[in-house]
């Protein structure tokens, strides 16, 4: 044996080399650099869209945690709901071919943060007392002729039609915790904070930053306010890999 000669690897190597190193080192990459997120349904119309795929940050949501910096008004989080409103809120308690039970998680947008005044009076919402600009969405709704502005929903902070927080014209988000809501603003268009409560930083995943996928998409999307369902796409094909900002109204929100 020559002195460039190496021993055979050994069995317990070559499964590290070939099956677990590679699992390993996805599963670091995907906890704490980034992730690949899928939209599941409307509630962030218009502008997330069924389907679509966002790219989050995860070393961002550990840095929050260990309490460098914090998420921001405007932002679009990944989350799983309140461990009680799952508890009696159907949809979000899934069960896993009945072996056991699990919250799934959800994509809403930060509203109010810790200390936050939260009002919400005939679709509008208000911060601290004063009206956010949400054109960026409810002009949307608008034009499709199925904005919310009459249910309880649309009229609360909170509702008590889930059984889980009472009927509140306005909410104060208590520390550690973001006040969530959909973008999707029909009557039945998002469950968020609104029946849920606010959302704890722990069960948090992080931060959607961008859209990744499909690349291209058609620019215009009809809702059909019936069945809950976008019933049309069409116009031009666009570039769909875009940056996710946070909509300039929230910049005029002042703190309590």
């Amino acid at each position: 044996m020559t002195v460039n000669d190496k021993p055979a690897p050994s069995t317990l190597q070559k499964v590290w080399k070939e099956l677990l190193e590679p699992i390993v080192f996805a599963v670091v990459i995907t906890q704490f650099v980034a992730t690949l997120v899928g939209v599941d349904g409307n509630s962030m119309m218009p502008n997330l869209r069924n389907r679509e795929r966002v790219l989050v940050p995860k070393y961002e949501t550990w840095l929050h945690k260990a309490g460098v910096g914090s998420f921001q008004r405007g932002d679009i989080l990944i989350f799983k709901p309140p461990a009680q409103a799952a508890q009696k809120i159907g949809n979000l308690n899934k069960s896993f071919f009945g072996l056991w039970n699990y919250r799934p998680f959800l994509i809403k947008r930060l509203i109010g943060m810790p200390g936050d005044r939260v009002r919400i009076s005939g679709g509008e919402v208000y911060l601290n007392g004063a009206k956010l600009d949400s054109s960026w969405t409810t002009d949307y709704w608008q034009q499709q002729g199925c904005w919310d502005t009459q249910s309880d929903l649309a009229m609360q902070a909170t509702s008590g039609r889930a059984e889980v927080l009472p009927d509140q014209p306005e909410f104060t988000v208590p520390a550690g915790t973001y006040f969530m809501m959909g973008d999707n603003r029909t009557v039945n268009g998002s469950e968020d904070s609104r029946l849920f409560g606010p959302v704890p930083l722990r069960d948090i995943a992080g931060r959607a930053a961008a859209v990744v996928w499909p690349i291209m998409r058609k620019t215009n999307a009809k809702y059909d306010c019936s069945t809950e369902t976008v019933s049309e796409l069409s116009g031009d094909n666009v570039l769909n890999l875009r940056l996710l900002g946070r909509p300039a109204g929230f910049g005029a929100v002042s703190n309590p």
